[in-house]
């Protein structure tokens, strides 16, 4: 057996997100990107969302190339509907259990 170093296994156990779940909203790209890249990249399951199919499919195919525990799915922020069924589907997928939400994605609502 491989001896470890004591300080890279300290900053492992003390930066690991292992069990831990995130829910990324606009997570195809810029901060949301790094978000999640960085979540997952500490262990975290994440899930992302963005109004583009096309875009949410690439990017989990990435992700999940690079071993990342990644799923995501199409959600327009601004649609009511839109955002019961994220929460339906984050809920299913991390069986009720969500540690960690960022939204970097702002929806203005103006009436």
């Amino acid at each position: 057996m491989m001896a470890v170093p004591v300080a890279e296994s300290f900053n492992e156990k003390r930066w690991s997100l292992k069990g831990q779940t995130a829910l990324v909203t606009g997570g195809t790209k810029g901060i949301g990107y790094a978000i999640v890249e960085e979540l997952a990249g500490l262990g975290a399951a994440v899930h992302t969302c963005s109004r583009t199919e096309e875009a949410v499919k690439e990017r989990v195919r990435e992700w999940q190339g690079k071993g990342y525990n990644v799923t995501g799915s199409v959600c327009d922020l601004t649609s009511h509907a839109q955002r019961e069924e994220l929460i339906k589907t984050v809920s299913s997928t991390f069986d009720g259990k969500l540690n960690i939400l960022v939204s970097s994605r702002i929806a203005l609502f103006i009436n």
